[in-house]
């Protein structure tokens, strides 16, 4: 076969470039606007902590975390046009555990991926200790006396204490997104509240170490008080850096622990790894996953989800419908 002189192949390529377009780009990098990401912040309600089905590394083993983020939780179950569903929560996080160690992360997947959705759920564990408090209600079950009178007049000085940090988290989360060249209009930023995981209307015969032992009043106290002032408090953090806000106060209407058959409840009874509680390592997680959202809780909170993200509402609620299902309801 005849080769082509020098001089003869710089004017073939010349004629390319004319009468073409490009027909030989140089190689580039992948654009990050072809991959599309959800990702999912904060704690254990929005980890999947009591949904099971753990990701490896994450359920203590081997030395590893405790973050027991489930292939289970909501993130997963929200039907939302992505390539990607990513959840870096983390069982037990504080604002100071999202800003440190879920923060860097996502500035990574921000860089690599256009992320449309950021999910948080924060804020329980900070001055609230909210589930502090409900082991201290079921030590006062057990002594036979009440917590409420205990830890309700401190209530709403923990939750005014709780407001700037989420906010201050909240702002480091949009400074994460601004300086990986997004802007605040880019995405959507939803703030999730939490869900009263009991409720007083459960049996006396469910009242106790088979199911939820906690007593009628510290569980009319927590439903009626401290989980719609926790919802308000992180309200207010919401509005302060124009994120969404999904209230989750009455989502486990009817559906709590304790109040039923366990397929129809949402969220878990009191938990006990027994295989745990043989392993020094273990044994102190051994109730972690007591009244989290279940697997099928996660799935439902996961549908209101969807519906949400689908709106421009700048609040919304997630509360039972009459066919049992979790629905979205929004404020106009």
């Amino acid at each position: 076969m005849r080769r082509l002189r020098p001089l003869a192949v710089i004017a073939l390529l010349t004629i390319l470039l004319v009468v073409s377009d490009h027909p030989f780009p140089p190689p580039s990098e992948p654009d990050r606007e072809s991959r599309t990401a959800v990702v999912a912040l904060g704690d254990s309600t929005m980890s999947g902590e009591g949904a099971g089905s753990y990701e490896p590394g994450t359920n203590g083993e081997d030395g590893g975390n405790w973050c027991h983020r489930s292939r289970e939780a909501e993130i997963m179950k929200t039907d939302v046009e992505a390539d990607q569903k990513i959840n870096l929560a983390c069982s037990g996080a504080n604002s100071d555990k999202l800003r440190n160690e879920q923060l860097p992360e996502l500035g990574k997947i921000a860089r690599s991926n256009r992320v449309v959705a950021i999910v948080v759920a924060i804020g329980a564990n900070d001055d609230p200790r909210f589930s502090e408090i409900l082991n201290k209600c079921f030590e006062a079950w057990g002594k036979r006396s009440d917590c409420t009178s205990a830890v309700a007049p401190e209530w709403s000085k923990r939750v005014r204490r709780m407001v700037p940090k989420v906010e201050n988290t909240l702002s480091a989360i949009r400074q994460t997104m601004r300086d990986s060249a997004y802007l605040d209009s880019d995405y959507q930023l939803v703030v999730q509240s939490y869900a009263a995981p009991v409720s007083p209307k459960m049996p006396r015969s469910l009242q106790n170490l088979s199911g939820c032992p906690l007593r009628t009043t510290d569980l009319e106290w927590v439903v009626e008080e401290a989980v719609p002032e926790l919802s308000n408090g992180l309200r207010a953090a919401a509005d302060k850096v124009n994120a969404r806000f999904l209230d989750l106060a009455r989502a486990g209407d009817g559906h709590e622990a304790c109040t039923g058959k366990p397929g129809t409840e949402w969220f878990t009874r009191l938990s006990v790894d027994w295989d745990g509680l043989k392993n020094e390592k273990r044994a102190s997680h051994a109730l972690q996953e007591s009244f989290h959202p279940n697997a099928l809780g996660h799935e439902q909170i996961g549908r209101c989800l969807t519906e949400f993200l689908a709106t421009d509402k700048r609040d919304g609620a997630c509360v039972p419908r009459l066919d049992g299902s979790l629905g979205l309801t929004t404020e106009s």
